[in-house]
């Protein structure tokens, strides 16, 4: 076993000694319950014993069993970082994204989803061919261009031969945003979903398993009936924390519900624990992302667990997960999520849609339109009587 693996493993039976979730543990640690998995699981050694020495002795470990995980913990940090030679630095130089580098645009998500938190894999590389040498004349030419535009004039022939000036246009930089996110679109407690599709339900087939559901929306042109479960995963790109300030609901269309069928993935399911989560009403004038407890009903008396909200830090070794329900009746509406931060003296928001790139889309159900459930014993879609709107 290596010494990853090994640190790995006492954080693990920590975890099974206490007997609570990563969830309940990371509420008394003040960490996510996503950053306990991934030091328990390997995929990620703290930057620092704190957090794991606090997690130790929460978990009843005497100063005996403290000491040895603290040596674990620095071996599997000597793998993971090894000591820079000669001086040499580990890895390969920051790039300066501060406001005096270069502009950069944000693209949203790149690639697939981590996995349980863990980061994104590296960036492409993008190599510039080199251009042919150009003669001084033109080059001078160019040089001269370059300062008439600088000095924010260009001469133009006006009346009576006068010039007339034209300010040049001032550049706007794009502040790219200190850390890295993933989309996934969730059923409720990994079960529990409506669809509404312009379809029969002859012509609909089976539900799918939530790992396939998008492609099995995404071939019938159906959209999410009355609640979009989101959950977004960031991750800071450096040991500096990113401080999330806020998240902002932007509704860029509305119209009448849909009047397409309704196709439920189940016949009604529940789940032990009902994370915290932020909920949005897209039916509001101003729909805002509101955070609620969630509940956990596992135990012999359930418990609730409290909400938290705004702000949240996030490093490259400490990640966030925020879990979005919005719901409507009354709209098929179409809407974007704005993500506030700040960071080291700098600040934006960034937008963030479907896994797509476009628009989360919800659309409430018309009166009338028909709702139908899977029965797997005959193999077909079951016509409902209910009526209404929702989903």
């Amino acid at each position: 076993m290596g010494e990853v693996e090994e640190f790995a493993a006492r954080v693990r039976a920590l975890k099974t000694r206490d007997g609570r979730s990563y969830e309940a543990l990371g509420r008394r640690l003040g960490v996510s319950a996503s950053t306990l998995h991934r030091y328990g699981s390997g995929a990620a050694v703290p930057e620092s014993f704190a957090v794991v020495g606090r997690l130790a002795r929460l978990c009843g470990a005497d100063a005996e069993e403290v000491r040895e995980l603290e040596e674990h913990w620095r071996r599997a940090d000597l793998v993971r970082r090894p000591p820079a030679r000669d001086g040499a630095p580990t890895g390969p130089p920051a790039q300066d994204t501060g406001p005096d580098g270069p502009p950069v645009q944000d693209t949203g998500p790149v690639g697939p989803p981590a996995q349980d938190g863990a980061p994104p894999g590296p960036e492409p590389v993008v190599v510039t061919p080199a251009r042919p040498r150009r003669k001084p004349w033109l080059v001078g030419g160019a040089v001269l261009a370059v300062v008439a535009l600088a000095l924010g004039a260009v001469l133009l022939p006006g009346r009576g031969g006068e010039p007339r000036h034209r300010a040049a246009p001032e550049a706007k930089p794009v502040t790219a945003p200190p850390f890295t996110y993933t989309v996934a679109s969730l059923w409720e407690n990994g079960c529990g979903h409506t669809y509404l599709a312009d379809r029969p339900p002859a012509r609909v087939g089976a539900p799918p398993v939530p790992a396939d559901a998008a492609r099995w929306a995404g071939a019938l042109g159906a959209v999410d009936g009355g609640q979009t479960l989101v959950r977004i995963s960031v991750q800071g790109k450096g040991a500096s924390a990113v401080v999330l300030q806020g998240l902002h609901v932007r509704v860029v269309g509305r119209a009448e519900p849909l009047p397409w069928a309704a196709y439920r993935m189940d016949e009604g399911c529940g789940g032990a624990v009902t994370p915290r989560r932020f909920t949005v009403d897209l039916d509001a004038p101003r729909p805002l992302a509101r955070s609620v407890d969630g509940y956990d009903a596992s135990g012999q008396e359930g418990r609730t667990i409290p909400a938290v909200s705004f702000p949240y830090a996030v490093t490259a070794a400490e990640p966030e997960e925020l879990l979005v329900s919005a719901r409507t009746a009354g709209c098929d509406c179409r809407w974007f999520l704005e993500l506030e931060w700040s960071a080291e003296g700098r600040s934006g928001a960034v937008r963030i849609g479907a896994p797509d790139g476009k628009a989360f889309r919800t659309s409430g159900r018309a009166k009338g339109s028909p709702v139908h459930a899977y029965d797997p014993a005959k193999g077909l879609w079951i016509t409902g009587a209910e009526s209404g709107q929702g989903g």
